[in-house]
């Protein structure tokens, strides 16, 4: 049994409960192994919003209640700690207490490079980053913008094409091991489909990540793919939902999806606990989502965390293609469309045989990503 160090972001990210099973599923995974598991979070105080996005302190902030129900119904016997700005101030455990646990741990997992208190970071034996952002990743580091790649033994990242000719990405001379993200099937047990035949999906509208170029190259935000397919809902008799994340000032994109047939639902609402984003999944028939320019463009065989709890619970995925049919088979419960013509045919084709494309979708998630096989291929490369 080894000691394993777990850093990321779910105060950092609060309301949303997407997000928080990115980092969970690794605490949980590791723990399902039989490891001993801590987590810890840093924060700016700055960073600290109170649910109407007003400037607060870390004690009475929506960071703070996210990150305190997240890690009580999801790891209750988890020891984590909250950390403020130089760690002189949090919730959970204190720094020393964190700082003494690192010493004697065997393991960090650092997702996105998160933790940097030198005190806490170079205490394990051993650190592997876990790049979940891949491009962003990379072409930051290349510009010099601070993607926290130093100091660490081993680099893991879900763009698993990247190192590969098939993937414009660069490595920046690191060995980028490719691994996708772990789903703990058993909290995402398949279940009967609900009626009808919702194609969901939860977004954000304009990607927090910013712009990003390459060699001249300048990559499209997200929103851009969506526009591109505004006509879906009228070219296909499946229902179309997102639980979108947009500001107030792309009104005139809302009134053009819902126009076009799209449903928006409120995401906060909808998925803005690990529970209710389990259920908002769950919910659906199918999903169906785009992916940033830069993960399509380069070809860097990304699959979204999303997608795959979508798979495990049994719901068939139509996503745009990232190069990943060399890694995984694709046409059968998980399905890859370029353009407005291949998404109408790939809706198409899930409703006309839902029951195969469900069976598939689950299949996969325990042939490909269940986190015991995941982490322990994981663990073999970092320690």
């Amino acid at each position: 049994m080894a000691k394993i160090l777990v850093s990321g972001a779910i105060a950092n990210k609060p309301a949303s409960g997407g997000e928080a099973w990115v980092r969970m599923s690794w605490v949980l995974g590791l723990g399902r192994l039989g490891h001993e598991v801590c987590f810890v979070e840093q924060i700016e105080s700055a960073h600290c919003l109170d649910a109407q996005g007003r400037p607060v302190a870390l004690g009475e902030s929506l960071n703070r209640r996210s990150f305190e129900s997240t890690m009580a119904s999801l790891a209750p016997a988890c020891p984590a700690a909250l950390l403020c700005d130089d760690g002189r101030s949090g919730v959970g455990c204190g720094k020393e207490e964190i700082v003494e646990w690192a010493r004697g741990a065997d393991l960090l997992v650092n997702i996105s490079g998160h933790l940097e208190l030198e005190s806490i970071k170079t205490g394990p034996r051993r650190r592997a980053y876990v790049d979940v952002d891949p491009g962003f990743t990379q072409i930051w580091a290349a510009d010099g913008a601070g993607a926290r790649l130093e100091g660490h033994d081993t680099y893991f990242t879900v763009g698993e094409n990247i190192g590969t000719p098939a993937c414009a990405i660069p490595t920046g001379g690191l060995d980028w091991l490719p691994l996708p993200p772990p789903v703990t099937l058993a909290d995402w047990p398949p279940a009967p489909a609900p009626g009808g035949d919702r194609f969901t999906t939860v977004a954000t509208w304009r990607s927090p990540l910013g712009a990003l170029s390459l060699e001249g190259v300048d990559f499209e935000g997200k929103h851009h793919q969506w526009r591109r397919l505004v006509e879906l809902p009228r070219r296909s008799p499946q229902q179309f939902e997102i639980a979108l994340q947009i500001h107030p000032g792309d009104d005139a994109d809302r009134a053009a999806l819902e126009a076009g047939g799209w449903r928006l639902v409120d995401p906060v609402a909808a998925a803005g606990t690990p529970q209710a984003f389990r259920s908002y999944v769950r919910g659906s028939a199918a999903e169906f989502s785009v992916a940033h320019p830069v993960y399509v463009e380069t070809a860097s065989g990304w699959l979204s965390d999303r997608t795959l709890r979508y798979l495990a619970s049994g719901r068939p995925a139509l996503v745009q293609d990232t190069g990943i049919a060399g890694r995984y088979p694709v046409g059968e419960g998980l399905l890859t469309f370029r353009t407005l013509e291949e998404a109408v045919a790939g809706a198409e084709a899930i409703a006309a045989d839902y029951e195969a494309h469900s069976k598939a979708a689950r299949a996969l998630a325990e042939t490909y990503f269940d986190s015991d096989l995941v982490l322990r291929r994981f663990l073999e490369a970092a320690l």
